[in-house]
């Protein structure tokens, strides 16, 4: 069976749609009888217009020799074929919940507006011709329903290298992983550090999604007189490395807005076996991340100071969440193999 995996690409930028490609590659070449192969269609969506080309683009596409397709983002889900199957990390966002919040850049003029309606138009149509779609989340899964009228089933990424979060030592700082923007707020993090005199320290390792908000945050650490607090560590590491600061901490942190899954920063934790320090608009993680968990806040920084005080001042209630935390993840059983099982199926 030859299988192609299609995802959208934006040039020089990586964060876990990109691993879960890769693995999802790896993972379908590892099983007997199954050819695999990633294509990684360039996407931009600026101007609003644009995205008009690049749906035409994804749509005339024509694939030969290859027996399914398994498509994860907007516009390469496009690509028609006869056997195909969604695994959707999200829609084009800024056409459906962003545009309803007010938060969408195709909502300016009519030129936008149009766009977004194009858009519905031809997801609408991939839906319908598809073998079976799947969604990261409840979340993904609850948008796809409000705004499409599809049913799906969910179907959790696996972790990629979970053996290599093992866990260990509770050490002495609290680990923020992952892409760092300004989405993520890690700004918060420090902010609310500087409210805590004896507080922990800060591990913020990860790459930028640009160099303006990495200046912000090394500009806040000095001006917040945090440099021996915060451990700034910008750029791509080797995933041992990750794994080694997850694994050592006594807490993760992640403060995502808005994020349609759990997360692979807060998977990773809590594998690792630690709680997870988060928000309360963080949107999938709070599927698993409560007070059982680790601990929610309001995303301001006296609000996280409290619970990041919370976490870190009681070792004994922190490892305790952090068991806990692996507990719930491990009962769900997400696994690669099963995985590919269902999308294969």
């Amino acid at each position: 069976m030859k299988v192609l995996v299609v995802n959208n690409a934006a040039p020089f930028q990586r964060g876990g749609a990109e691993e879960l490609a890769d693995h999802l590659v790896r993972r379908l070449n590892a099983t007997p009888g199954v050819q695999s192969e990633l294509v990684r269609v360039p996407f931009t969506w600026e101007p609003a217009e644009r995205l008009i080309e690049e749906m035409l683009i994804s749509k005339g596409m024509r694939l030969y020799n290859v027996d399914r397709v398994i498509g994860l983002k907007f516009p390469a889900y496009l690509i028609p074929h006869q056997d195909k199957v969604l695994w959707l990390l999200h829609q084009f966002r800024q056409a459906y919940d962003l545009s309803e919040a007010g938060q969408s850049h195709l909502d300016f003029d009519e030129t936008g507006r149009a766009v977004k309606a194009a858009i519905r138009a031809a997801d609408n149509a991939c839906f319908a011709e598809c073998r079976k779609i799947y969604c990261n989340s409840p979340v993904t899964q609850n948008r796809l329903m409000k705004f499409n009228g599809v049913a799906s089933q969910v179907l959790y990424p696996p972790l990629n290298d979970g053996e290599l979060f093992t866990g260990g030592d509770h050490g002495d700082y609290v680990f923020a992983g992952g892409r760092v923007a300004a989405g993520k707020r890690q700004h918060l993090l420090i902010e609310a550090l500087a409210l805590l005199p004896n507080g922990p320290r800060l591990v913020i390792a990860g790459p930028p999604e640009n160099q303006a908000y990495a200046d912000r945050l090394t500009k806040l650490v000095e001006d917040l007189d945090l440099k021996d607090r915060v451990d700034l560590r910008f750029g791509f590491h080797p995933r041992a490395d990750i794994a080694r600061w997850a694994n050592g901490a006594l807490i993760c942190a992640y403060l995502p807005f808005d994020e349609d899954s759990v997360g692979y920063v807060t998977m990773e934790a809590f594998a690792a076996g630690k709680a997870v320090l988060t928000v309360t608009d963080s949107g999938g993680l709070l599927e698993i991340v409560s007070a059982d968990t680790g601990a929610v806040a309001e995303p301001e920084a006296e609000a996280l100071a409290q619970a990041l005080h919370g976490l870190t001042s009681d070792r004994a209630r922190a490892i305790s969440l952090g068991n806990t935390a692996r507990d719930l993840w491990r009962d769900k059983n997400v696994t690669w193999e099963e995985t590919v099982r269902r999308l294969l199926d």
